[in-house]
């Protein structure tokens, strides 16, 4: 009989190739906030029970950095609340809970990469609900799998990606933060990774290796230099951009005001995952790359 994998998020950048990546592993059902509002404990638990999952994968996040600073109280349910019920639901039938984390969770004080073990310190709302999900998810079920990601872009949804295709199309010149670094990592890829950790765990329980770790891609940049490469492979890609790399003028954060504070070193060592399951993350340009590539034959086919 094959294995239900349920799907939390369906409707963002990370569910949508989710349910591509799980679908060769059993029976996925996704979901979206008409088929569950996480602000609502019932209906989690009507949904865990309907369904019964062997895995439960959850995607669904309050995103945007400055809607959680406002909403303080949205954000820590979503975020982090509805995470620890999903694990505790998910525990109740033995089910893997895997969940994605953020690299807000740190202050950005630290010169390198930082590793899994290093002490996090959020800066903001959306870093500390994200840093009780993740918390709440190892404490209440011990078949977890914690992501912490960086600075995800996809085909699919907004993002900074595509916010900087379109912006590239506009005559005025663009001011980009150059004092804030990390990998842009794909949804491709963090579905990929996924899948490949969820095949794993379907075929070889025992002795599987649980836990929390680093999930990008190979390399940093800072916003200002991604964007200037996207500007340079956008032309490439045959994608219809009026700016060059050099129309996008480099900021500081203090010149870029914003209603949250960000951590000026987002960079995540993956070794941890290398060698626990055998995961190459690729250099992020060349899933960037990929991305535009993609979005450019969207583009040909409409």
């Amino acid at each position: 009989m094959p294995k239900k994998i349920l799907v939390l998020g369906r409707d963002g950048q990370l569910g949508f190739e989710l349910r591509r990546s799980l679908a060769p592993l059993g029976n996925v059902v996704a979901v979206g906030k008409s088929g569950c509002d996480l602000t609502y404990p019932l209906q989690l638990a009507r949904l865990v029970r309907r369904e019964k999952p062997d895995v439960i994968v959850n995607a669904a996040a309050l995103t945007s950095i400055e809607r959680a600073e406002e909403d303080v109280v949205r954000a820590m349910r979503i975020n982090g609340e509805a995470a620890g019920e999903l694990a505790a639901l998910g525990a109740s039938r033995g089910a893997l809970i895997v969940h994605y984390s953020s690299d807000y969770v740190f202050d950005g004080a630290k010169p390198g990469a930082y590793v899994e073990t290093d002490e996090p310190a959020p800066l903001n709302a959306y870093g500390r609900s994200k840093l009780a999900g993740e918390r709440a998810v190892q404490a209440l079920n011990p078949a977890h799998l914690v992501f912490r990601t960086s600075w995800i872009y996809g085909v699919f949804g907004n993002c900074f990606l595509k916010s900087i295709l379109m912006a590239l199309r506009q005559p005025e010149p663009l001011r980009v933060v150059s004092d804030q670094r990390g990998a842009p990592t794909g949804a491709a890829f963090i579905a990929d990774v996924t899948a490949l950790a969820v095949a794993r765990y379907l075929s070889e329980r025992a002795g599987f290796p649980f836990g929390l770790y680093h999930l990008a891609a190979a390399g940093h940049a800072t916003w200002h230099e991604y964007a200037c490469f996207v500007a340079g492979q956008a032309r490439t890609a045959g994608l219809p951009v009026t700016l060059t790399p050099a129309d996008i003028r480099p900021v500081t954060s203090s010149q870029y005001p914003s209603t949250a504070r960000r951590p000026l070193n987002s960079c995540l060592d993956t070794g941890l995952l290398e060698r626990q399951f055998g995961i190459h993350a690729p250099p992020w340009q060349e899933g960037v790359r990929h991305a535009l590539a993609a979005i450019a034959g969207s583009r040909n086919l409409a």
